[in-house]
């Protein structure tokens, strides 16, 4: 099992070009987090899940996952999801917890190879 971690300022993400938004993140992402008042702060913490996952992945000896091929997703239950985008070398599952207040964002990857 591998995991990952990290932490970003909303402000950050308060006045992303929409060329960033579209690089970033996927379809799925972009019309969950515009939904809301205050999307930056959905953006951020979906953004942190990313590199949580990268990060995950890096210790699993996965490399070259684009952040654009990482998706962040609700299941049934609402609770937070990850979907990798492209057939990857070793099927993993992964579990994942998000959280921000009004300044930063966080999020922690548990990720493991099946």
């Amino acid at each position: 099992m591998a995991v990952g971690v990290d932490i970003e300022d909303i402000e950050r993400f308060k006045d992303k070009s929409q060329e960033f938004i579209e690089r970033v993140f996927t379809p799925v992402e972009i019309e969950y987090c515009m939904k809301y008042s205050k999307p930056e702060s959905h953006f951020a913490v979906r953004f942190c899940a990313k590199e949580a996952v990268i990060k995950a992945l890096t210790a699993l000896e996965i490399t070259a996952v684009n952040l654009s091929e990482i998706e962040v997703y609700h299941n049934e239950n609402r609770c937070p999801q990850i979907r990798i985008l492209r057939k990857l070398e070793k099927d993993i599952t992964f579990e994942l917890s998000l959280s921000h207040d009004r300044t930063k964002a966080v999020a922690f990857v548990t990720a493991e190879v099946v």
